[in-house]
């Protein structure tokens, strides 16, 4: 028997549960309100993304650190993920930096924890609104090693960037061993097979030096400024 072929009284039967599925969607309305709300004035900002897992002695914790230090100092906002490691690196970087830094945070079950280095802080209870400010205010992204969170922000920010749903920026990935047997994968087996252009790795930039990291995304805008042309902000208005 197949869906269809049950009788109809039971597509018909009370669900206490759709009531509250109907009323969620005005959480979800208002957190999209109230973070583009309180982050529409930070531009040029910069998100950096990277494991919440890593140890504040790592070297990656402290590369962190420095990149979002010298981005903060040179003018760039630093939009992070709010919790530890890395999260905490960039937003640490900034605070002690000129320009905001601000943390994004995520209600999890387990391990994420609210850092002390935000100038600007907001929760969310859902990863979409929390990802959709990531990309809209962004100028570039920078990418530090990470797990299934951090893999996740970056194939987001390629694919939107891949088929014109935001607008391009530099999409920077730091310690490039960390990053290779990846970037393999895509030259040999996604470009390989058809699933990808080799023009689409155009779209990401390999740096591991912080001032390097700093002069490539002032590069990128030399000729157009950071402030989004009038097709830039049609296409982030549908984001």
């Amino acid at each position: 028997m197949s869906l269809y072929d049950k009788p109809a009284t039971h597509l018909s039967v009370d669900k206490p549960w759709s009531a509250k599925e109907s009323w969620r969607l005005f959480g979800i309305m208002a957190e999209f309100v109230e973070g583009t709300e309180r982050l529409d004035t930070i531009q040029p900002a910069v998100s950096i993304f990277g494991s919440a897992r890593t140890d504040p002695n790592s070297p990656h914790y402290k590369l962190a650190e420095q990149i979002a230090k010298q981005l903060s100092d040179a003018g760039f906002a630093v939009i992070s993920g709010g919790g530890p490691g890395i999260m905490e690196a960039a937003n640490k970087g900034a605070y002690y930096g000129k320009s905001p830094s601000i943390g994004l945070n995520i209600q999890l079950p387990h391990e994420q924890h609210r850092n002390a280095y935000q100038d600007i802080s907001q929760t969310f209870r859902h990863f979409f609104a929390r990802k959709y400010m990531f990309v809209k205010f962004a100028t570039a992204y920078v990418v530090l090693p990470g797990g299934f969170g951090t893999l996740d922000e970056l194939m987001e920010a390629l694919t939107l960037v891949q088929t014109g749903k935001t607008r391009k920026m530099p999409i920077i990935l730091v310690y490039s061993q960390f990053w290779r047997g990846l970037l393999d994968w895509f030259q040999n087996t996604l470009i390989t097979e058809g699933f990808i252009s080799a023009e689409d790795m155009n779209l990401i930039q390999v740096i591991d030096e912080p001032d390097q990291i700093v002069n490539a995304i002032f590069k990128y805008y030399e000729s157009s400024g950071f402030e989004p042309t009038a097709a830039e902000r049609e296409i982030q208005l549908n984001l």
